[in-house]
């Protein structure tokens, strides 16, 4: 049989194709950019949408083809024969296996072309395959290239692949899929470069702010200096926590705290005052408590730093570690007592209302 070779049909760059690529690449580009921004300025929505806009992408793509795949469904597929120039099986070992086949396809009523096909083919079957072999194969319509192995053809096309003879198609007269061509390629990475830099530029700000916290470690970092704090206030206790580097023993640090819990002029009663380097904790007194009530505001917290010295260095404590101050009046009295710690052991000191010593237990 003769045989008039067609040439592969050219690339073609439609504006569908174009457009299709630009987005593509934008979302591309605008998925990576929210992964990226999203973790480096801790924005867990942006970070969830690079995952969520390719799988949104994806449907909707899926969906814009939906109309053409159902029309190329219906299309009747053309049919023809061909001659199997050469196969080879390219994985698995069992059931059906993948095989890579070369064949010169025989329109009726078109030029002859080349094309190269994947299709599994079951392994018992295999053996009805072999090179110079006359098969009968289908294609859509305008896409010669997806050509697929008929199994079980039609009586009539069963008798004409049988008695057929077919010679080779030229090399030259290879079929594939259109190429998209540079012009694609460029209008992808176009979309990619369009989709990153817009989530960088609508997030400049929180990026800018990130880089300065980066760059300026110093300013996050309390240092001796600084005044920051941690304040927590219930209905039955209240705590001031300093951070590193401060000391409630510091000039007003006691004041300010005492005022933060007790909220200012609404003067909360309490029943007992814990002082420690930098936990400050108020139990307040609930209703009924009159007898061991007192004002925390009122305490002679200027005669603190002085007390905490006397207790460090005159109970024989030689290295004290640790000291409180515990203020109450559950025997009465207001009582203002100082508690170190160190090698030695424990000692203390009882100091009144207004800040005098009044009773000192050494370590023993």
């Amino acid at each position: 049989m003769t045989i008039t070779p067609g040439a592969p049909p050219p690339a073609h760059h439609t504006p569908f194709a174009l457009t299709r690529g630009f987005l593509t690449g934008g979302v591309v580009g605008a998925s990576l950019a929210a992964l990226v921004v999203g973790g480096i300025i801790a924005n867990a929505p942006l970070f969830a949408a690079g995952f969520v806009l390719p799988v949104v992408y994806g449907l909707l793509f899926f969906l814009a083809g939906a109309p053409r795949r159902a029309r190329e469904a219906a299309a009747v597929p053309r049919t023809a024969l061909a001659v199997i120039e050469s196969l080879k099986a390219i994985g698995g070992e069992s059931g059906d296996i993948p095989v890579r086949f070369e064949l010169s396809v025989v329109p009726d009523d078109q030029p002859a072309y080349r094309v190269e096909t994947t299709q599994d083919i079951n392994l018992v079957d295999l053996s009805d395959y072999r090179p110079r072999g006359v098969v009968v194969v289908q294609y859509p319509s305008g896409r010669p290239w997806r050509v697929r192995i008929v199994k079980r053809p039609t009586p009539e096309w069963e008798d004409r692949a049988a008695s057929a003879r077919l010679d080779s198609v030229p090399e030259a007269a290879e079929v594939a899929a259109p190429p998209e061509g540079c012009a694609f390629g460029l209008i992808l990475l176009l979309g990619l470069l369009f989709g990153a830099a817009a989530v960088a530029l609508l997030f400049r700000g929180d990026l800018l702010n990130q880089d300065d916290a980066t760059k300026s470690p110093s300013a996050a970092r309390p240092t001796a200096s600084s005044t920051s704090s941690t304040t927590v206030v219930s209905s039955a206790s209240g705590t001031v926590t300093l951070g590193p580097g401060q000391s409630f023993l510091g000039k007003g640090e006691l004041v300010q705290a005492v005022g933060s819990l007790t909220r200012g002029e609404d003067r909360r009663r309490a029943l007992s005052v814990v002082v420690q380097e930098r936990l400050l904790s108020i139990v307040f007194a609930p209703t009924g408590a009159h007898s061991a009530e007192f004002d925390p505001s009122a305490l002679p917290y200027d005669r603190f730093p002085a007390l905490v010295d006397q207790a460090r260095s005159t109970l024989g404590i030689h290295s004290p570690t640790t000291w409180q101050i515990i203020t109450d009046r559950l025997t009465g009295s207001l009582v203002v007592r100082v508690v170190v710690t160190g090698p030695e052991g424990t000692a203390s000191l009882d100091a009144d209302g207004q800040g005098n010593v009044v009773r000192r237990v050494p370590a023993g």
